[in-house]
């Protein structure tokens, strides 16, 4: 999954910090195969989050995990919008376990 959070004006930094939390929480988490957060060079306050998951229950299950959904409630009020979210299957490459 690709996915692009615009923050609220002057919040990317503080959507990000909340989101690299989310990726460090996820480092003993077999399943999920990668995590990147990303800022958009061209617009400071969009937020890219690249994720690869053995499969749609692993993602689903993360975001039940503990101390997840208090993390989605700091986080949604920084949200201005979503601009753009894809799902796809990786079919290789560098970086990834296929």
């Amino acid at each position: 999954m690709h996915g692009a959070f615009k923050a609220q004006p002057g919040k990317g930094e503080e959507l990000a910090g909340i989101l690299l939390e989310a990726a460090e929480g996820l480092r003993a988490d077999e399943r999920c195969l990668l995590y990147v957060v990303s800022h958009d060079l061209a617009q400071p306050d969009m937020v890219w989050v690249t994720e690869a998951w053995t499969d749609r229950d692993a993602h689903d299950a993360s975001l039940r995990a503990p101390g997840v959904p208090e993390m989605i409630a700091r986080a949604r009020p920084l949200i201005a919008g979503l601009e753009g979210r894809a799902e796809f299957t990786p079919l290789g490459g560098k970086g990834l376990r296929t």
